[in-house]
């Protein structure tokens, strides 16, 4: 039993050292490059780096050259088995205003080991919330609209479907 206890010791202690050490601020620039191949550019003002999270202040998003986005903060929180990323304040550019709500207070995205292939979203905004998921193995993205009105997304109204639960967007990629 005493073996057992300094294995569960030992694994604990490179788990943690392995996550306070790790290099999140590289991993993140590693990030930018994969974006950057896609000429999609991000414009931090300042990053600070905790033991498990990573967090960016003032980003701008730039899509071929436009600034199409600015975000307040965006916070990286990881345990290598668990991640949270979280988004604060999007704020899309004035001239997307007639294709999608330009205002989002709080977005969130969470993966666990425990389903690897699924991205539990939820996102809350001018529009009201929505919650959903990204499925990696069939390619697809399920939103569905909290509210159930289509109030301030009247915009959106023409690619959402209705069941039995209310308002909802599906798409694949």
């Amino acid at each position: 039993m005493q073996m057992v206890k300094k294995i569960f010791i030992a694994v604990i202690l490179v788990w943690f050292v392995l996550i306070v050490f790790m290099p999140k601020q590289e991993i993140y620039y590693k990030l930018e490059q994969s974006l950057a191949k896609n000429d999609i550019r991000l414009n931090e003002e300042k990053i600070d780096e905790g033991w498990f999270s990573l967090t960016l202040h003032k980003v701008d998003v730039y899509i071929k050259g436009i600034k199409l986005a600015t975000i307040d903060e965006v916070n990286f929180f990881t345990l290598l088995f668990y991640t949270h990323v979280e988004v604060e304040n999007l704020l899309l550019d004035e001239s997307l205003k007639s294709k999608v709500p330009t205002d989002i207070s709080d977005a969130v995205a969470s993966h666990s080991i425990l389903t690897p292939l699924k991205v539990n979203l939820n996102v809350e905004g001018s529009f009201g919330g929505a919650s959903g998921y990204i499925n990696i193995k069939e390619k697809s993205i399920h939103l569905d609209l909290n509210n159930t009105s289509v109030k301030g997304i009247e915009m959106l109204q023409s690619v959402l479907q209705k069941n039995e639960k209310g308002w909802y967007y599906e798409t694949s990629f």
